[in-house]
């Protein structure tokens, strides 16, 4: 379950995600895991500048977990392609099931 190794509970009812970010991309999405890494791939189609990137991660996500930007947030890696996200109101277990879903794995 590579997708799972990216994902973390919190104890501050969060989940905390592995993220490798590829900005500048052709298209916004998910992507697939690297496993070496533990990371998810995630496209976004902003430069990294100003904190466009950081901003289409959080939008991206938002759309495809159906959740408030306001419950998801960068709490590492602020000016890196790797970043930690946290969610909130969300259960590690939706949050692994959502993301399969959206990279067809499930």
């Amino acid at each position: 379950m590579p997708l799972a190794s990216c994902i973390q509970t919190t104890f501050q009812e969060g989940v905390l995600l592995s993220i490798e970010v590829q900005p500048g991309a052709s298209h916004t999405g998910i992507g697939t895991v690297n496993t070496w890494r533990s990371r998810l791939n995630v496209a976004v189609q902003a430069n990294a500048e100003r904190g466009l990137a950081n901003r289409a991660v959080i939008d991206c996500f938002s759309h495809v977990l159906d959740l408030q930007k306001t419950s998801i947030s960068i709490v590492a890696g602020h000016t890196s392609r790797k970043k930690t996200v946290r969610f909130e109101n969300i259960s590690e277990g939706d949050l692994l099931t959502l993301l399969k879903r959206e990279a067809g794995e499930a």
